[in-house]
């Protein structure tokens, strides 16, 4: 297993360090800039573009940040970049431009979304965008499929999965046996995460508890958003990924 003390030297800034009030939008360059700035690590989703590139941005659909409407998937980089994120002059950047960006200065976690099949495409100009990055990056997904592609295709960058109860309503669309298998990551075996990242309301949890333990797999935790939640999920997790606030001991 590859070093990954620097995954949790640090906290992650759930989709960079962003405020909407103070005009800074989640995934965004202005919001890892902030990040950067914090001396905090940087967590960023991406989906797939009409081409399959890769580019940074959270939803399926472009409506709830942006002033288009409308799947992701259904434009190209370039016309994505024309679209303005509400009350920002930031744009949608592909996830090459976003790493080169960052260059190197923080760690940085791409989480990869997409349509949970086996989008090999999307997933292969992902893992070519991550080979670029000058620092330390790892990827992770709520995927097995994306999980277990870079556990086959490019075993030298570091691959988590992201990990909930799947107990919510989006969730409930799945079959009660998948739900079973990805809540206790069943498929462990099959993908090998190196790290996993679990749902901050879920813990303490019977699979990452033990997946900690035996064989020593990282845990980060998502979303923690207050000092309560930062030292109520401590004993089971080794970092925290937040937004909304500044985690204990790293205010400027």
């Amino acid at each position: 297993m590859p070093d990954l003390d620097w995954l949790t030297a640090r906290p992650i800034a759930h989709r960079g360090l962003h405020d909407a009030d103070a005009g800074i939008v989640e995934n965004t360059l202005s919001a890892a800039e902030a990040a950067i700035a914090g001396g905090y690590s940087i967590e960023l989703d991406i989906q797939p573009d009409a081409d399959d590139e890769p580019v940074v941005f959270h939803d399926a659909t472009l409506d709830r940040v942006t002033l288009g409407s409308g799947p992701v998937s259904t434009l190209v980089a370039k016309d994505l970049a024309g679209l303005a994120l509400k009350g920002t002059s930031d744009r949608i950047v592909t996830l090459s431009a976003f790493l080169e960006a960052v260059g190197g200065r923080v760690p940085v976690i791409v989480e990869i979304k997409g349509d949970w099949t086996n989008q090999t495409d999307f997933f292969a100009k992902t893992a070519a965008a991550v080979r670029t990055y000058k620092g330390p990056v790892a990827v992770m997904s709520f995927n097995p499929r994306a999980v277990a592609f870079f556990r086959k295709h490019h075993p030298g960058i570091p691959r988590g999965i992201t990990a909930t109860r799947f107990d919510s309503r989006e969730a409930r669309r799945l079959s009660p046996l998948r739900r079973f298998i990805l809540t206790h990551m069943l498929h462990a075996l099959h993908t090998r995460p190196q790290f996993i990242a679990y749902h901050a309301l879920d813990l303490p949890a019977l699979a990452p508890n033990l997946l900690r333990r035996v064989p020593g797999l990282p845990v980060l935790t998502w979303t923690v958003r207050t000092g309560q939640e930062e030292q109520r999920v401590a004993p089971w997790a080794d970092q925290i990924i937040f937004e909304g606030f500044i985690p204990r001991g790293t205010a400027p």
